[in-house]
Parts: structure tokens; sequence; C-alpha cells
């Protein structure tokens, strides 16, 4: 595991008792299904990670296009600020949205 994996996993595990993976948490970015089932993971990864860590990470796991979706989904439904979710954030732009609503 990676360094960077390892501090964002002690960070998303460590409040809601999960033992996830760097895997896993790639996987529950990417799909809307699999977040519903570790939502706070997730929301910690989004807002409690440094953006420049999360964007470390999602590059690591080749999540690019997932990830600017799954941010852009999650502010949608909360008032905190994703940055990863933030249209002025010219790193972020590069990462193009998909629609995780459609089935």
């Amino acid at each position: 595991m990676s360094a960077v994996a390892s501090k964002i996993l002690g960070t998303v595990n460590a409040p809601y008792g999960t033992n996830l993976s760097a895997h896993q948490l790639a996987t529950c970015i990417l799909c809307k299904e699999a977040m519903k089932e570790a939502y706070g993971p997730v929301f910690s990864f989004f807002t409690e990670v440094h953006p420049d860590l999360q964007k470390e990470f999602i590059q690591e796991m080749g999540i690019e296009e997932g990830a600017k979706s799954a941010a852009a989904y999650l502010q949608a439904q909360c008032a905190n600020p994703i940055p990863l979710a933030q249209q002025d954030d010219p790193v972020s732009n590069r990462f193009p949205r998909i629609n995780l609503d459609a089935d």
C-alpha cells in the first residue's frame, strides 16, 4: 500500500470503524451503489482528506473520471464545500463529469 493510501485510509476508516482497503474505497467512489454502503468513509474522503492527497489517491487508483462525478454528486447533497467539485479549481476541471444517477 502506498503512503498516500495509508494516510487516507487512516482518516476515512477510523471514525466509522470500517476497514476499507484502497481498492474498496476506490470502488465506493466510482459506484453509487457501493458508495451507499460506505457513505461515511466516502464523504470523509472528500471533506476531511486534503485535496492534494485526494488527487494523488485518485490518480494512483486511476479513477479520475468517476471521482469528479462522485464529488459533484456529494456536493449537490450537502452544504459542506467539496474542493474537487469546485468548478474554479483548474486541476479538478480536467476530470470530466459522469452521471452517477444513470442506471
